[in-house]
């Protein structure tokens, strides 16, 4: 896929994964917008980085996806990629009764409703470009789930059936659909599981977004940095081991639940 002169569109694009994908896609010479719940972290990387274009919008609110479709699509028609970057992890314990119906549903509005919502916004204007994409974030945690972070996992593994779907579905039209399996990445995502994974766990940034581009670049519809490509193996040939290593980060947690 080229990546110079496109106008695309990344969600989540004030931290982490969003923002460098936006930095290093500005520099390929594209038109990048950003969009953010946060104004004032907005108005920030604005000030960072004078060349985004940002919108104030919140992924999970259907009436801001349609607003921001009719915002993004008059002042920039040419739009022709979608990146589905928005996203929240949680450390959630299922046993703490505080956590109330609405709130325990947080990361299905934003990881999985979000952008099946922004495709079916953006997907008639997509489909009358001549080369266009849709790149949805998925993670290595949609292979193996991680018991501290239950609900984070199973949206993962969620969007990545409907992208698969969705590919099959666009199959006719000229819209390439993309899926970056993230691994763990140091990125302000991770912050709430310091203690449970280590920081040498986790893959840096730049080098992510390196594989990520290259394998735009490449056609690879399903990209795998680093631990995610491990991830996707371990779980074809020993899913009960690889799972029951990965469940002993949440022993510490449940230490101390009563039954």
């Amino acid at each position: 896929m080229e990546l110079r002169n496109n106008t695309i569109l990344i969600t989540g694009g004030t931290s982490g994964i969003g923002l460098e994908l936006a930095v290093r896609l500005l520099d390929f010479g594209n038109t990048v917008l950003i969009t953010g719940r946060d104004q004032a972290r907005l108005d920030q990387t604005k000030r960072q980085f004078p060349g985004l274009h940002t919108f104030q919008s919140d992924v999970s609110d259907p009436e801001a996806i349609s607003l921001l479709f009719k915002q993004v699509t008059s002042r920039f028609p040419e739009l022709n990629i979608l990146i589905n970057n928005a996203g929240i992890m949680r450390k959630l314990n299922l046993h703490d009764t505080s956590i109330d119906l609405e709130n325990i549903n947080r990361e299905i509005e934003i990881n999985l409703s979000g952008p099946v919502r922004m495709v079916q916004q953006f997907l008639p204007h997509l489909k009358t470009k001549q080369t266009a994409a849709i790149v949805n974030v998925t993670s290595g945690l949609a292979f193996i789930p991680f018991p501290l972070s239950p609900v984070y996992s199973a949206t993962k593994s969620g969007l990545r059936a409907y992208t698969q779907a969705l590919r099959v579905q666009l199959k006719n039209t000229r819209i390439k659909v993309f899926e970056l399996v993230a691994p763990g990445t140091k990125t302000p995502l991770n912050d709430t599981f310091k203690g449970d994974v280590k920081d040498s766990q986790l893959m840096d940034l730049d080098k992510m977004v390196n594989v990520a581009i290259k394998g735009l670049q490449k056609d690879k519809l399903e990209i795998f940095p680093g631990m995610a490509g491990i991830i996707r193996v371990m779980s074809r040939i020993a899913p009960k081991f690889i799972f029951k290593m990965i469940s002993r980060t949440a022993d510490p947690m449940l230490a101390g639940t009563k039954v």
